[in-house]
């Protein structure tokens, strides 16, 4: 598995938890104060420095996938591909956005931002800029800045302008969003967005309010030629805002360096002077761990890796992803996975305990409510009585049995046949590079197989998996569930049920596994879609809960997917080196997803993570 979480696919965002008393403390509108930040293709190679030994430089030590130019390029707003570490959880670093979310404490930590405030009766979300904020080139961060950035945010279709309708400027620090559809969500948008200047994107940011406020289009005419026009555009030396900059003369195909931008965001507070982020994917960057050479990597190691480097002096750490990867079917070539009694027949097959024991050892956990969404955040959005109805899927041959039998199959022998008479065999495409889908891949169409099914195994480069799924190319294959960057449910289910069905495969002209998203259920018929898109919208978190519950119980009865299980970090930490200390085991800031509001990150802000 890449480093990057799960599923916003690109360097695999492989591109959520919630208990509230009132809307102003869902998604933290109230900062923390005054005890947080605020107030306070690769082979080992030899590091620079080490440690803090007089003028020697004090460096940090990471790994995350980038490509060089001109495949990679610093045109890092969102939306454009193939940015340096588009989706890099050091991005924190170089272009800081309005704040850091703590994910068990449910609450803010304002970073550009010095508030931010709803009201509900206007229908605003108001952002204030704190004072004295610098562009690396001695400029000021002004609310120009956020304007340009939410504009190349409509530019490039980004999700902030389903709830937004406008926003203006009344000062230099101050920005207001007008709320056109009402959300919870929203205010993570805006806060978790990287703030980008005007003085490098404003020419883009303007001509993209031209024709937002005409109401233009992006599928036509002046909208479309300046979206692709955009794309192509590839700014040189980047000014930033974050207390470290990109060294573009440093970059080679092994590693880049960030060096320290001493006008950046709590430059004084961050102890590093230099950054280095080691090129590649898990078989890639593991000899490098090995080698001691990074002091904390996010990848998804092979069991035995993460033994040696336990062996080797590295904590692991374990913190939740709150997704993993799922077995998803093709519904337009094996008609017969239509039937819910078939999918649900393969989900007791499966002992997803042992499947992700053997693909990621202790930080593989079979799912227990099988909602759709983390475990760890069912509690807060399903009722104890609603999560009994829950089915664990447990492994039951005989239950299984029952209700292939049920669905018209047949056994020939120990082979079972589809109702159509035709042997029960399929392929399942799998990423050959990622060590913990790989083996779980391999674990489920061994325990598939040995039940009766004839499952061949296709391990294929993991940039060519999405489109083939996308497409419609396969029968069976692994992808993810759940989502890492956004602690809402909604998010999660439109992993589920949108980024590799028709709802998004359509941009690619494909189907993708083509599951109808309008169903019948032992409830009634329900419309996924409308309930998923509803699980969001609106400021009355009962409501939304009423939403999330519905979606998850039919999530659960339906199986869409089949989540095997639900990925923990396996996390190298490497401490006494050059970083003296990671966050405690017990340190609520391990419950951060490691993509989104990352916990190293966050601990360097505060000075807590810093060098020897």
């Amino acid at each position: 598995m890449s480093p990057t979480g799960n599923n916003e696919s690109g360097a695999r965002a492989r591109t959520n938890a919630v208990s509230r008393r009132h809307v102003l403390q869902l998604f933290g509108i109230a900062g923390i104060g005054a005890t947080g930040i605020g107030a306070a293709a690769c082979s080992p190679s030899k590091p620079n420095a080490q440690g803090n030994d007089g003028g020697a430089a004090k460096e940090f030590h990471g790994a995350y996938p980038f490509q060089l130019p001109p495949k990679g390029h610093f045109n890092l707003a969102a939306g454009v591909l193939d940015g340096v570490q588009q989706s890099s959880p050091y991005l924190d670093l170089i272009y800081p956005s309005g704040g850091l979310y703590y994910w068990a404490d449910k609450k803010w930590e304002y970073m550009m931002a010095e508030s931010g405030t709803l009201d509900e009766k206007a229908s605003t979300y108001t952002l204030k800029l704190k004072s004295g904020l610098t562009w690396s080139d001695g400029s000021a961060v002004t609310s120009k800045d956020v304007i340009a950035t939410f504009n190349l945010h409509w530019l490039m279709r980004q999700q902030s302008w389903t709830f937004l309708s406008d926003m203006s400027a009344p000062d230099d620090s101050t920005v207001v969003f007008q709320i056109g559809t009402p959300s919870t969500v929203l205010e993570r948008y805006i806060l978790r967005a990287p703030i980008l200047p005007a003085a490098v994107y404003g020419e883009w940011a303007t001509k993209a309010e031209t024709v937002r406020k005409a109401k233009g289009s992006l599928d036509e005419g002046e909208g479309k030629t300046i979206n692709a026009d955009f794309q192509k555009f590839r700014p040189e030396n980047p000014i930033v805002s974050g207390p470290f900059n990109y060294d573009p003369k440093s970059m080679t195909n092994a590693q880049m360096s960030l060096v320290k931008n001493d006008k950046g965001l709590f430059a004084d507070k961050v102890g590093f002077t230099k950054i280095v982020l080691y090129n590649g994917e898990t078989s890639d960057i593991t000899p490098t761990v090995m080698n001691k050479d990074v002091d904390y990597a996010t990848h998804g190691f092979a069991v035995a890796s993460e033994k040696t480097f336990e062996q080797n002096g590295f904590r692991i750490l374990r913190p939740p992803v709150y997704s993993g990867p799922a077995l998803v079917f093709n519904y337009t070539t094996r008609p017969e996975f239509a039937d819910v009694r078939v999918r649900q027949a393969i989900a007791y097959v499966l002992d997803r305990n042992e499947n992700g024991t053997v693909a990621l050892g202790e930080s593989g956990k079979a799912c227990k409510f099988m909602a759709g969404f983390s475990d760890q955040a069912v509690p807060d959005w399903i009722s104890d009585a609603d999560q009994q109805k829950l089915q664990a899927y447990e492994k039951n041959f005989d239950k299984a049995t029952q209700l292939l039998t049920e669905a018209g199959w047949k056994k020939a022998g120990d082979k079972w046949q589809t109702p159509a008479g035709k042997p029960a065999a399929y392929d399942i495409k799998f990423p050959t590079e990622f060590a913990d889908w790989n083996p779980a891949a391999t674990n489920a169409a061994d325990q598939l197989t040995k039940f009766g099914f004839n499952i061949t195994k296709r391990g294929i480069t993991f940039t060519q998996l999405n489109p083939d799924v996308l497409a419609g190319k396969f029968d069976l294959a692994i992808q993810s569930w759940g989502a890492s960057s956004h602690p809402h449910p909604y998010f999660s289910f439109v992993q589920d049920l949108y980024t590799f069905n028709y709802v998004t495969a359509a941009n690619q002209g494909g189907k993708g596994m083509n599951f109808p998203l309008k169903q019948k259920t032992s409830a009634g018929d329900i419309d996924l879609k409308a309930v998923v898109d509803k699980s969001a919208q609106g400021l009355n978190v009962d409501e939304q809960k009423k939403n999330v519950t519905a979606a998850a119980l039919a999530f659960n009865e339906l199986l869409p997917i089949i989540p095997l299980w639900e990925r923990y970090g396996n996390n190298p930490a490497l401490e006494g080196k050059r970083v003296a200390k990671f966050p405690a085991e017990n340190d609520p800031l391990l419950k951060n997803a490691p993509y989104a509001d990352n916990f190293v990150i966050m601990g360097m802000y505060q000075g807590k993570v810093a060098p020897v």
